[in-house]
């Protein structure tokens, strides 16, 4: 048993909200809303511009491509560029969400997950009845691949650490650590843009690629490597390492519950966090689910079952412990 400050209870929205943005890739203009959502239904993501009705649930394994974005499928409806509206639906402590688009992106808006922030906290949050079921993880993991380590460690709580080692000198290295809370996640890291280098945007536009990408929405790295196109400035001295984290949150939304714990990235990104995912549900005797009950004005857990097998198909599906198929990672538990 233990005591934390994290709400017990699962949180949808009050109200439907909504917003217009274009996609980074395609440059089309896509209608987004976000709507109230039943207690354990979790995040789902539907395609109105091709009459799906099923939906595509936010989960790890839905997950189809990681080399430009994050982006999830199920059978022929596939959404891309997730990370940014889920890092901001953990960030405010959403469970339960319905998310409609008409198109096959999750809108770029700025670049960050601000816009997003600012359309939760119109909608409002909804307690319900149902309690949270909570991945608490017991012993350290670790995962590596090349430059990249990314390891987790028991923490009553969820807190993020981001590190980042770029030869240029207006990044050079970078470091962040958040233990995040709605409040924290609005003022430190919702805010910072995704970026890149100005070569590499070119590169996009000249495939066919990121059409729907301007000063607007990306951080241009100059060619000189200390300075940014972009008219104003960075939002934070430190906006790389800020928007790191961000994506970071983002796709550990995609395990389908919140998380007990201290995770530390260094040289990560979307590909690596994946194989981090499953490299951490497959050391299965390093986590357990609880479920979460009141006590007074803290909140304690139970635990339900020390591994995916005992849970049955109620609850995470997608939690099943599989062993990591790739020829330069490494995982070890201590």
């Amino acid at each position: 048993m233990a005591s934390l400050t994290l709400d017990p209870h699962q949180h949808t929205l009050h109200k439907t909200v909504s917003c217009t943005g274009v996609g980074l890739h395609s440059g089309n203009e896509i209608v987004l809303s976000i709507k109230p959502a039943p207690e354990n239904s979790g995040i789902r993501f539907f395609r109105t511009d091709l009459g799906d009705t099923e939906g595509v649930p936010a989960h790890m394994d839905k997950v189809v491509d990681t080399r430009l974005a994050t982006t999830i499928a199920d059978a022929n409806v596939m959404v891309a560029t997730t990370e940014h509206l889920m890092a901001a639906l953990q960030g405010y402590g959403v469970d339960n969400a319905d998310i409609e688009l008409d198109g096959a992106e999750v809108p770029i808006m700025d670049g960050s997950a601000g816009p997003f922030m600012l359309l939760l906290k119109r909608a409002g949050l909804k307690k319900q009845k149902a309690m949270r079921h909570v991945l608490r993880i017991t012993k350290e993991v670790v995962f590596t691949a090349g430059d990249t380590e990314i390891r987790i460690l028991p923490y009553d709580g969820f807190k993020v650490s981001g590190e980042i080692h770029f030869d240029d000198s207006i990044i050079n290295s970078q470091s962040y650590s958040i233990e995040l809370s709605p409040e924290k996640f609005s003022k430190e890291i919702s805010q910072a843009r995704t970026f890149g280098y100005v070569e590499q945007v070119e590169e996009l536009w000249a495939n066919g690629l990121a059409q729907g990408g301007n000063l607007d929405n990306v951080i241009a790295i100059h060619w000189d490597r200390e300075t940014i196109l972009n008219d104003g400035g960075l939002r934070f001295s430190d906006e790389f390492i800020r928007h790191k984290v961000l994506d970071l949150i983002g796709d550990l939304a995609l395990m389908g519950c919140p998380i007990l714990g201290h995770i530390i990235a260094k040289r990560a990104g979307h590909t690596q966090h994946l194989a981090f995912m499953k490299a951490l549900i497959a050391a299965s005797d390093c986590w357990e689910v609880v479920e979460m009950e009141e006590k007074g004005s803290h909140s304690v857990f139970h635990q339900i079952s020390s591994t995916t097998k005992a849970m049955g198909k109620q609850f995470m599906p997608f939690f099943v412990p599989q062993p990591v198929r790739t020829h330069h990672a490494a995982v070890h538990a201590s």
